[in-house]
């Protein structure tokens, strides 16, 4: 059994760091030439693991000179996540049934606790979900932005729960599927259609969510993901697979 790579010193170096409150979200690295002689691996060792970190969305790096070069500790799990998961899907290691049904279960989930926090900032939350929906019923709105402003509807009301951790699944979990959801957008005929069906759909969760009725905003949260991914091949997993 060979040793670790050289660059895992690095990665566990920044986690004791992390841990004890040495490095936080916004501190710089140390340089890269510090790096390499303090733990006694080459400068392309150290390259590596910052490459690595950055695509765990635990660094951003900067190239140049100056006080905004080098890297920088950030924390974006549900990019790094989400990219994780995509790959493994491409893959078809895991089917997107699975990872629809996962959505179901985490966002019904989702939507009861929003339905019932009692938080200072619900009103604000709800107007700006509200803001969001308008927009999305606005004629001029390209199927991307659409999609956008459809993935930003559902993490305002995710945001009313206070939880974290579901949050950065569930965001992971839709940028997973972002590729088939592109497929299906340029696949669709009456894409003009299909929109306005999501949008009504969008307008009822976030009624029954206004009127904290937790259990109507699951139901319709479960048919609304469902029914959007219920064309999924059987080759991907779909609905008709197995």
């Amino acid at each position: 059994m060979g040793s670790a790579p050289a660059y895992t010193v690095v990665l566990d170096w920044l986690e004791r760091q992390l841990r004890a409150g040495e490095l936080r979200v916004g501190d710089k690295l140390l340089a890269e030439r510090t790096l390499a002689e303090d733990f006694g691996i080459s400068r392309a060792s150290v390259r590596e693991a910052v490459r690595i970190l950055a695509a765990m969305g635990l660094v951003r790096s900067a190239t140049g000179s100056g006080p905004q070069s080098g890297a920088t500790v950030i924390s974006d799990p549900s990019a790094a996540l989400g990219w994780a998961l995509r790959m493994h899907i491409a893959t078809r290691s895991l089917p997107v049934a699975d990872v629809v049904s996962t959505r179901v279960l985490l966002e019904t989930q989702s939507s009861l606790d929003a339905a019932s926090a009692d938080v200072p900032e619900r009103a604000a939350v709800l107007e700006q979900a509200a803001a969001l929906l308008q927009r999305m019923g606005e004629p001029a709105t390209s199927a991307a932005e659409f999609h956008a402003l459809d993935a930003q509807f559902h993490f305002q009301l995710a945001s009313l729960g206070g939880n974290v951790v579901l949050e950065t699944i569930m965001a992971s979990l839709r940028e997973a599927t972002i590729g088939y959801v592109q497929e299906t957008v340029a696949a669709t005929p009456d894409w003009d259609g299909v929109r306005a069906g999501l949008h009504r759909e969008h307008g009822k969760i976030l009624e029954a969510t206004v009127e904290r009725d937790g259990e109507r905003a699951a139901q319709l949260l479960r048919e609304h993901i469902l029914g959007f991914y219920a064309p999924v091949p059987a080759a991907q997993g779909g609905p008709d697979a197995g």
